[in-house]
């Protein structure tokens, strides 16, 4: 996909410095930005969710409360 980004000259200017210190493009720049980013938002989804039963008591008991729900 293409696209087109506006960027202030302070983001411009350190975009044209890393890609010259890193021999890339600027759209390999970006490219790798977003996946840091993505990646980046993955883990703090997971962190989000961890232990989000914490506090509930046995897991166990739960999971045969839930089993006997479908027993019946």
């Amino acid at each position: 996909m293409r696209t087109i980004i506006d960027l202030p000259d302070y983001q411009v200017e350190a975009l044209t410095e890393l890609c010259e210190r890193e021999q890339i493009s600027r759209a390999e720049a970006v490219r790798r930005a977003l996946d840091a980013m993505l990646a980046d938002k993955q883990l703090l989804k997971r962190e989000a969710t961890f232990g989000a039963w914490a506090g509930r008591g046995d897991s166990r008991a739960t999971v045969d409360a839930l089993r006997e729900e479908w027993s019946r």
